[in-house]
């Protein structure tokens, strides 16, 4: 169970509506209150603390264009984590790159930023998002959308390439998309049997993203990997060489997966720049139910009354 952070906050009242006041929660008291209460029965087996971090902002050899600058400013970003600007710099420099740090650390800024400054220097380049899940798509799509309105006279095509597209929708993207946000089976059932249909956009395409890369194992991780390999073979005909971006969650060997899945050499970007606070886990057993020890409560009873606690004690 992750009860949570050093403080968080939670809505301030259920009234089945909207909830605009906001109470801020203390994941210590809250614990602290668990463990003392008349119905705690050594639930927590383990308790683990794990310490915040400070951010770690760094600067770009060359700043960004004023239109990316302008885009991040209008979401409060005023600098760049360190992990960011390391991956940016290798991309500028050609390398194909790992982006390995924890959720929620900008990591769709490591290769958003890059793809639409060389868009903004060079209308005619290409990129191609490859996410695990039509959903995931759907979400990178909006975050990268709000990014482009916010650039001033950045103007491109973008959209998800899956079975849920309409043919006229697939058309346009495939004659006229800068940036496809598509899937493994996608593309290799969509787009790569019919590339001949896809010149043009193969031919420019600059970039070829690949998220939650840690999913791509097993016998699906095999499968993919050939298809990547097919999508380099094909690129290769028509005269383009992609640089590859991968991104992951923290795991052990970045470098060693990412380049089994694309075939290409890759640079790992695992120093985490983004800020983090106290994060408090408790590993929660539910307690026996009889004295002879051989059955336990309900783990869903468990967690209703947890729930119920911590809407009490917020």
């Amino acid at each position: 169970m992750f009860i949570g952070r050093g403080s968080f906050t939670l809505p301030s009242k259920f009234n089945g509506g909207s909830c605009n006041r906001r109470a801020k929660m203390n994941a210590k008291k809250f614990l602290s209150h668990l463990l003392s209460s008349s119905s705690y029965r050594g639930q927590a087996v383990h308790i683990e603390k794990i310490g915040g971090g400070e951010a770690v902002y760094d600067d770009l050899q060359t700043p960004l264009p004023e239109p990316l600058v302008a885009s991040l400013r209008s979401k409060e970003i005023e600098r760049l984590y360190c992990h960011q600007v390391q991956c940016i710099e290798l991309l500028r420099q050609g390398k194909n790159v790992a982006v390995v740090t924890s959720t929620a650390s900008g990591k769709s800024l490591c290769y958003n930023l890059p793809v639409l400054e060389t868009m903004l220097s060079n209308t005619q380049a290409r990129a191609l998002y490859i996410y695990p899940t039509k959903a995931l798509a759907q979400d990178q799509l909006r975050g990268l959308q709000r990014l482009v309105e916010g650039a001033p006279g950045l103007e491109l095509l973008s959209g998800t390439y899956d079975g849920d597209t309409p043919p006229d929708t697939r058309r346009r993207l495939r004659d006229k998309g800068s940036i496809i946000l598509t899937n493994p089976d996608m593309l290799h059932q969509g787009i790569l049997p019919k590339h001949t249909g896809w010149a043009p956009f193969l031919a420019n395409l600059k970039y070829v993203v690949i998220d939650e890369i840690h999913s791509y194992r097993g016998v699906f991780g095999s499968n993919v990997a050939n298809v990547i390999r097919r999508l380099r073979r094909v690129c290769a005909l028509y005269g383009s060489n992609p640089q590859f971006i991968c991104c992951s969650a923290t795991i052990a060997n970045p470098g060693e997966l990412c380049q089994k899945i694309t075939g290409v050499d890759i640079d790992v970007v695992d120093k985490n720049g983004a800020p983090s606070s106290e994060r408090h886990f408790v590993f929660w057993n539910p307690p026996f139910i009889d004295t002879g020890r051989t059955e336990r409560r309900s783990s869903n009873l468990e967690a209703a009354e947890l729930m119920c606690e911590l809407i009490r004690n917020r």
